[in-house]
């Protein structure tokens, strides 16, 4: 045979795959980074996010699925015109959608990102499952699944690439642009993989492998890839979720998960099958171990935690995927079962992002879905002890039945040191917890027993704290996070904590109640400035305030003195109308809270109706990106006096925000200093650092003057550009030390 028919190209085809899904994975956070202004950093956006896209995968892969019925060349002719047309949204600009009411975040941020990005990532998408069943219509191409595990090492490619690369080389015009041609020279690749292989609608048929019509599946086994599918997607959403608000805050920890869950494709839908093997064995202990942790909602130090939450989402990840293949269908069903795939994972979605917010006070999915993986397990043969030489049937139910016993008395040592709250157990700690997978991997072939061991093992880990905070109920759930209230008695203190975060506390003490407390103390750079708000601009001093928390700066009003928040929880304003929390109640009843991103209300407020503005709206310990780019500047500005003051909350474990601090004073000709408070802690009170900006450096110098033995410093060097909206990354200002904890 001769043409292009001739040769089975399957560089050609792998080089499609790879660009297709490398622009696929690489447009995800960059249409994220483009909405962020508009919807903040909370874990849950990029949870919504990562549905829109699943949804619209979802649709490729039915696009490719209805389109693999048609001849080549209709199918062709179809792809490519859509393709072309889609060509016309580009380049990317982000939908122009009025804002949503207060608890419609879940539903008006799919539908944004859905109108920026549904055209061409829907048929981006469909580029896997096509290009394969395109591959597969050569009589010598052979089997197209390891095609797959190229597609999604493209994938990891892109979405690794745009926090290290691109974020930090292009702004989101260039970013934009660059995708545009990249979506030209993907058109270019399908068009040459249509013409290698137009001769197939002349009469060149698959080999024997790929037979048409191949026999009908069993709606079982359907069942089965839909499962398989949805357990490792919400896994990994679940995981994002638990790591970001119950581990730690950090910065882009949500791209680790993603790239890993990615990553397992490639091992999972390799041909040689050893690694995916070897990785499943070695997810039954690493359950034991790392599955453990998956109910602690205390908050960890270090990256410990992360690294056992990662190497276990990985090897579950591979060992489900691994399963999935080798129930993999005829080479005639592949666009069906892609498809099903697709639906498996956006299933895992919906359950994650959509369903369990509404219905969980805590991240309850993601033991869930732990428990589930590892019911799906398949069973790995060398820890099959039944099988070694001397030990006989007679002896299984005592084997096992002293397993059993071994994890319960395991986990009640490792629960009573828990509860001692003691530090100075980590040696016995690891043993017990080795006792309990020692245990759990003898019972690995009994489900019914290795299941409850997992279970007493997550209790023991922690879980039980949290169990026991659902059941007083501690915490509630928003769009926003989690927060969990707690009354420490003994120090007659009451806190509120978002993720791993304190947001505030109370003094349970009447006498002690209205006193701010953690970061707004006193001699914090808030505390200073609020209290002086009088001195600095009159009686009738106009104060703002984003972000409410526990409302602690509430009782720095002064009678005469205007005050308004701005809070986008509903859930956290509750706290201070329900007496939970009692600061804005006693202090200042009359003050006006406001709705919404602050931000775009901010943008509301008339002209110069503020005269000392607080910014402290951090998510956990995530950074509030879109409210301190230029942009954002330019709207307090809008609202401050003419010579009025912004105060920025820059206290975080993780991100050195002073450099960025100082750009932007730089750049908008405005006087910046620097208060660092390090009161005595065992007052209720925290370190912190606050940042005071103003136009007038006349009334920065009478800030600074007022109270001379608690002195404010000017700022460091700047960084080299100032944040925008179109360009901003955080990796120079990461400070990577304080991940290695105490």
């Amino acid at each position: 045979m001769t043409g292009p028919a001739a040769r089975p190209s399957r560089a050609l085809f792998v080089a499609t795959i790879l660009t297709g899904s490398f622009l696929l994975f690489l447009v995800q956070p960059m249409v994220a980074r483009m909405a962020l202004p508009r919807l903040g950093g909370a874990p849950n956006v990029w949870n919504s996010a990562m549905l829109v896209y699943q949804a619209l995968l979802l649709g490729g892969y039915a696009y490719a699925h209805a389109l693999s019925r048609l001849p080549l060349r209709r199918q062709a002719a179809i792809h490519l015109g859509l393709f072309v047309l889609a060509a016309l949204t580009l380049p990317i600009a982000l939908a122009d959608l009025p804002s949503p009411q207060p608890g419609m975040e879940a539903l008006w941020v799919p539908a944004l990102l859905a109108l920026t990005i549904g055209p061409v990532f829907f048929l981006v998408s469909a580029q896997a499952p096509l290009m394969q069943r395109w591959f597969a219509l050569h009589p010598q191409a052979g089997a197209p699944w390891a095609l797959y595990a190229a597609s999604n090492l493209g994938s990891f490619g892109g979405l690794i690439a745009y926090p290290l690369l691109v974020e930090p080389a292009l702004p989101l015009r260039g970013q934009a642009l660059g995708w545009s041609l990249g979506y030209g020279a993907l058109l270019v690749l399908v068009a040459l993989a249509a013409r290698a292989r137009w001769s197939a609608a002349d009469g060149v048929q698959p080999a024997a492998p790929t037979q048409y019509p191949a026999p009908p599946l069993p709606a079982r086994r359907i069942l089965s890839w839909l499962v398989l599918a949805a357990v490792p997607s919400g896994l990994m959403l679940s995981t994002t979720t638990h790591l970001t608000t119950d581990l730690v805050a950090m910065p882009l920890l949500w791209v680790i998960p993603l790239g890993i869950y990615l990553l397992s494709f490639v091992f999972a839908f390799a041909e040689r099958r050893g690694a995916a093997r070897a990785m499943t064995a070695l997810a039954w202990p690493a359950l034991f171990v790392a599955g453990a942790m998956a109910m602690v909602a205390q908050g960890s130090s270090g990256l410990l935690p992360v690294f056992a939450s990662v190497a276990l989402l990985f090897l579950l990840c591979v060992a489900l995927h691994a399963r999935l293949y080798d129930e993999r269908p005829d080479p005639a069903h592949l666009t069906l079962f892609y498809l099903v795939m697709s639906a498996g994972g956006a299933l895992g979605g919906v359950f994650t992002a959509l369903i369990a917010p509404v219905a969980f006070d805590w991240a309850w999915e993601h033991p869930l879905l732990v428990l589930l993986a590892a019911l799906l397990l398949p069973a790995a043969p060398w820890f099959d002890w039944r099988r070694l030489p001397g030990v006989e049937s007679f002896t299984h139910p005592v084997i096992r039945l002293a397993a059993f016993g071994l994890a319960i008395l395991a986990c009640i040592q490792i629960g009573s040191i828990r509860l001692s709250l003691e530090d100075d157990h980590g040696l016995a700690l690891a043993l017990w917890l080795g006792a309990v997978t020692v245990a759990g991997l003898v019972l690995s072939q009994w489900r019914g027993m290795a299941l409850p061991v997992l279970l007493l093992a997550m209790l023991a880990e922690g879980g039980f704290f949290t169990v026991n905070d659902t059941l007083d109920g501690a915490r509630q759930r928003s769009y926003f996070g989690i927060y969990t209230v707690r009354d420490r008695l003994g120090e007659k203190m009451r806190t509120l904590v978002h993720g791993t975060t304190l947001h505030g506390q109370q003094s349970l003490d009447p006498a002690r109640r209205r006193q701010p407390l953690t970061y707004y103390g006193p001699t914090s750079g808030a505390g200073l400035a609020f209290a002086q708000a009088q001195r600095l601009f009159g009686p009738g001093a106009r104060i703002g305030v984003v972000g409410l928390g526990a409302g602690s700066l509430a009782c720095y009003h002064r009678p005469g003195e205007s005050w308004q928040f701005f809070e986008i929880d509903p859930v956290v304003l509750s706290y201070s109308q329900d007496g939970t929390f009692t600061y804005l109640r006693d202090c200042a009843p009359q003050a006006r809270v406001v709705i919404g991103d602050a931000r775009i209300e901010l943008g509301k407020a008339a002209p110069g109706s503020i005269d000392l503005l607080a910014i402290d709206a951090f998510s956990s310990d995530s950074i509030p990106l879109h409210l301190l780019t230029t942009e954002a500047f330019g709207v307090y500005q809008r609202a401050l006096s003419r010579d009025g003051i912004v105060l920025v909350h820059i206290s975080n474990r993780f991100i050195e925000l002073e450099p960025v601090l100082a750009a932007m004073a730089r750049a908008r000709g405005l006087t910046a200093v620097l208060r660092e408070d390090n009161p005595v802690m065992d007052g209720g009170l925290t370190a912190s650092s606050w940042i005071a900006l103003s136009r007038d450096p006349a009334r920065i110098k009478a800030l600074t003057a007022a109270v001379p033995d608690q002195p404010w410093r000017t700022l460091g060097p700047p960084a080299a550009r100032v944040w925008s909206d179109d360009h901003a990354t955080i990796l120079p200002y990461v400070t990577w030390t304080n991940f290695l904890g105490k």
